[in-house]
């Protein structure tokens, strides 16, 4: 429930959720289970932390505003099974933070529990929130609410507007799907966007093998860094020095790609079928 009498912070990209049916409909949606431990990032007043204790096992809550961890502990009396933890989820290591919370509850370091995030990111970190949180490589299912535009850049398919090079980042790694749109009026203050909640189910196999996921990113970046040039000329400006231009055509055209083709045409499938044959 938002406190009327806590400011929202412009300069933390604060939006309390004041709707709510919307926390609700996030954690029934996101699978939080007893059986789940749950890392929540920038709870502020509990609207989502609350109903999130109800459904998990244990809830770590990091809040980077020292101003609202006494009022959000102070509302959470009662709930035994949730932490709150003041600090920069950036700076943070999340691997050691959720196990010495385990260790402090006196819980099992189990290799296989159940790890979930859950959070409505502030816009102007989403992207490296959600970067550190998938290369962790410790969470089974991240669920955010981000901005509507940013969800649709995850979600994009190629040759889309919104395709890009953190699109196949998240695929990569994730199958991500757009859950449902919150408008404006379910925050204080009203943002300027509709926002969007994503749910992002971490693939349990690697993709490629380790030592060719370098590589991999490495292309990707390249094939997007210009993306209105043809594949061949942005992959030759970044690999000139390994590859002449002839080896990355021969490339392209042993994967059956037009020897034109863009790379913003290009799913994560195709990308590693390119880089196995550079």
């Amino acid at each position: 429930m938002n406190d009327r009498k806590t400011k929202p912070k412009k300069s933390l990209g604060q939006n309390f959720l004041i709707d709510k049916n919307i926390p609700a409909k996030i954690v029934r949606l996101s699978g939080v289970n007893k059986t789940c431990t749950v890392l929540e990032i920038g709870p502020g007043l509990g609207a989502l932390t609350m109903p999130l204790a109800k459904a998990a096992e244990f809830v770590v809550a990091v809040e980077l505003d020292r101003s609202l961890v006494d009022k959000l502990q102070n509302s959470l009396v009662g709930y035994s099974n949730v932490t709150v933890v003041q600090g920069d989820i950036l700076k943070i290591d999340v691997d050691k933070l959720v196990k010495d919370t385990l260790m402090h509850l006196k819980q099992p370091l189990q290799t296989e529990r159940d790890l979930h995030v859950c959070a409505n990111l502030p816009y102007n970190i989403t992207t490296p929130v959600l970067t550190k949180l998938i290369e962790a490589r410790i969470f089974n299912v991240i669920t955010i609410m981000v901005q509507k535009e940013v969800a649709q850049r995850i979600c994009a398919g190629p040759g889309t507007p919104q395709y890009g090079a953190f699109t196949v980042f998240s695929n990569y790694y994730t199958k991500p799907e757009i859950l449902f749109d919150v408008p404006p009026e379910c925050f204080d203050p009203r943002p300027k966007v509709t926002s969007s909640v994503v749910r992002m189910s971490i693939r349990k196999e690697q993709l490629l093998k380790l030592n060719d996921e370098k590589l991999f990113f490495k292309v990707v970046r390249a094939a997007f860094f210009q993306r209105r040039k043809t594949l061949a000329n942005a992959l030759y400006a970044v690999f000139e020095s390994t590859h002449n231009k002839e080896d990355i055509i021969k490339a392209i055209e042993n994967c059956g790609f037009d020897v034109k083709i863009r790379g913003e045409k290009l799913g994560v499938d195709e990308f590693i079928k390119l880089v196995t044959n550079l």
